[in-house]
């Protein structure tokens, strides 16, 4: 049976490879070998799972939180953030790609909507760096990690739906994932610092006069782009770390919050809301529809004791090497999947089956799903299936080639797995403030 279990995820990752659509590999791989092997009736369980899963309340931030990140794309704060804190940061060397590291951060902390912010930084700076005299390389490297960041920065979707399936509190996950996050984000722009630093040419200088803007304005144009984020990201995430609201709850704030902020941007119209509310829907509708496969393989594979070879082989590596093997072997899977797999994906296929083995080792809970977090991020940018790399080549000049964006995020995908290696060897950067906040 064990063996049978092998073979049944062989066949889902050959199906997933030659392109067949997720949610009918996952199905279709379960019923097959239900077929051969213990019956279809087996999955008669199946509705009970399902209906268990829409009975989780803590689910319900997905929906609010896209709807969220989908209305800020649409509301025009975004470009106003761009072109402002490329102004502000543009007078020093590198200046406009460490501001779209600090706009991919902000952003990542008011929508985390990955594939928005990448679209909507492509268009409007890749542009603007490239008219500067920057590197292509550089600029698209930099816009397409800098878009991912909303995927560990909380509040994240990524987050609310590993806390769902390892049954973590979402709130600690949200805490434990803040320095991290901006751990990242230092390891950006000290990069890009440091890069131009030897090597000028790859990010020159903007001064005020080349931007056309002066003191005054300059001032006027910060207070309106940073004020209203800001504001947002305090309601959402204030509220959750002071204990006020769930991430839930908190989830609906933001949402309300996002519109309000439409409607004084004055972007706010039924047509605007017809759009947001069907990007939502989609995007919902994608996540749930995968999660009713991966129940579906997931319950078979537990079935052909899929879960028992698992453990055997983790647990023949802790004895004969170590539990640092063990953890080795598990994020070096998941980074590897990542290239042929996106984070949802893997979220509900692989994370079900590992995460309870993990935990039987005796690793922190907490800790392990921020791993899983930082190392997931890098799915987006890992070739030949990154998303953030096919969302810039779509929006970038003619002249930007895939070899561009290719040599770009090379730099920055070893910077994730740094900023992974730091997490993994000081397990305080992920687990000391929610003990802080919380008493945990």
């Amino acid at each position: 049976m064990e063996y049978m279990a092998l073979w049944m995820f062989l066949a889902l990752s050959i199906l997933l490879m030659s392109g067949f659509p997720v949610t009918f590999t996952l199905l279709g791989t379960s019923l097959f070998f239900a077929w051969i092997g213990p019956g279809v009736s087996l999955l008669d369980l199946l509705p009970m799972r399902i209906w268990g899963v829409m009975e989780n309340v803590v689910l319900i931030a997905v929906p609010l939180f896209v709807f969220m990140g989908v209305t800020l794309e649409r509301s025009g704060i975004a470009e106003e953030l761009l072109e402002t804190m490329g102004i502000l940061f543009g007078r020093v060397r590198g200046g406009l790609a460490i501001s779209v590291v600090a706009v991919g951060a902000l952003l990542g902390a008011s929508t985390g909507i990955v594939g928005a912010t990448v679209v909507t930084m492509g268009l409007l700076s890749v542009p603007t760096m490239l008219r500067f005299g920057y590197d292509k390389a550089l600029a698209t490297g930099t816009v397409a990690a800098s878009g991912t960041l909303g995927q560990i920065i909380p509040p994240s979707v990524i987050l609310v739906l590993l806390g769902s399936i390892v049954q973590v509190p979402v709130g600690d996950l949200f805490m434990g994932a803040f320095l991290p996050g901006f751990l990242l984000v230092f390891l950006y722009m000290a990069y890009i610092a440091v890069l131009v630093m030897f090597k000028p040419h790859l990010g020159p200088v903007v001064t005020m006069e080349a931007a056309g803007v002066d003191a005054a304005d300059l001032r006027r144009r910060v207070t309106k782009a940073l004020i209203p984020p800001l504001a947002l990201i305090l309601a959402v995430l204030g509220s959750i770390f002071a204990g006020v609201a769930s991430p839930t709850e908190a989830a609906a704030v933001g949402a309300v919050g996002a519109v309000a902020l439409a409607y004084l941007n004055k972007k706010l119209s039924w047509k605007m809301l017809k759009e947001v509310m069907d990007s939502t829907t989609r995007l919902t509708c994608m996540v749930f529809i995968i999660l009713v496969g991966a129940a579906a393989f997931g319950l078979m594979f537990r079935e052909l004791d899929g879960d028992d070879l698992v453990r055997n082989f983790l647990t023949w590596v802790s004895h004969n090497y170590s539990k640092w093997a063990v953890l080795a072997i598990v994020m070096g899977l998941i980074f590897l999947v990542g290239f042929l797999l996106d984070f949802i994906e893997i979220c509900f296929i692989h994370v079900p089956v590992l995460a309870p083995i993990m935990f039987e080792f005796g690793y922190d809970p907490l800790w392990f799903c921020i791993l899983l977090a930082v190392n997931l991020q890098t799915s987006f940018l890992t070739p030949p299936f990154g998303f953030s790399l096919f969302y810039l080549k779509a929006v970038t000049p003619p002249g930007v080639t895939s070899g561009d964006i290719y040599k770009g995020i090379i730099p920055f995908v070893i910077l994730q797995l740094i900023g992974l290696a730091i997490c993994v060897f000081y397990p305080p950067l992920s687990t000391w403030l929610p003990e802080v906040m919380y008493g945990k």
